[in-house]
């Protein structure tokens, strides 16, 4: 997220990239970059967001978030989440569960090195770090093997600027990350998927080429959550 973003707005769309379908969606918001001016700012507005999300069986009312698909992958969402913690960063909201249904959680002030900000989780898990310059927003946006789909909320001169740098498939301009249409390329870049190859014409006649996807937005969009 740029300096200047609108924060209502931002933490309502990155909390449903992230929480939409308890975060088990290959385009979820799995890290979230935040500029050093709101940061902070950011992490309370996130974290409040997700400990209002009410969280429960479907079947049972109005909720925003239902169980994870099985045990195994509830330990290991929790196990990334403690490990996370131990090793010093910062729980701003969730890290429990009652049974299969976990809390949206937002972790701050992680190291790189951490499987909570390098791995993919599949879980309903926000990860934030902070940048100061361009330059490190995009070193830690292409500083995984992934490169799936991105977001990015605030300027879009600024914006336009940063999505010509990152290696993803997808790169969509305050909008949060998961967004796709048939006709439109989906696959990704680097070990995210089998390269845009999938979606209009591309799925044959550019199948050997990297392709990807913007998507602009003058500002950011609204959602529920």
């Amino acid at each position: 997220m740029l300096p200047g973003a609108d924060l209502p707005k931002a933490a309502s769309a990155a909390a449903f990239g992230s929480f939409m379908h308890q975060g088990q969606i290959c385009m979820a918001a799995g890290r979230h970059i935040v500029h050093e001016d709101i940061y902070d700012d950011y992490v309370s507005a996130l974290a409040e967001k997700a400990a209002h999300l009410p969280v429960g069986d479907p079947k049972s009312g109005t909720v925003a978030l239902g169980p994870i698909i099985d045990e195994k992958q509830l330990h290991r969402v929790d196990s990334i989440v403690q490990d996370a913690v131990q090793g010093g960063a910062r729980l701003a909201a969730g890290g429990t569960h009652d049974g299969r249904f976990y809390q949206p959680t937002v972790l701050a002030d992680l190291d790189v090195a951490s499987p909570a900000w390098k791995d993919e989780i599949f879980g309903p898990v926000a990860p934030v770090m902070k940048f100061s310059t361009v330059e490190e927003a995009v070193a830690l946006a292409n500083g995984n093997e992934y490169g799936l789909s991105i977001g990015i909320l605030g300027d879009v001169g600024m914006a336009m600027t940063i999505a010509d740098q990152l290696d993803s498939g997808k790169v969509h301009i305050n909008e949060q990350t998961v967004s796709d249409e048939a006709n439109s390329p989906f696959g990704g870049m680097k070990s995210s998927g089998n390269g845009s190859r999938i979606g209009g014409h591309h799925a044959n006649m550019e199948s050997f080429t990297e392709i990807q996807w913007l998507t602009v937005r003058p500002d950011i969009a609204p959602y529920p959550f």
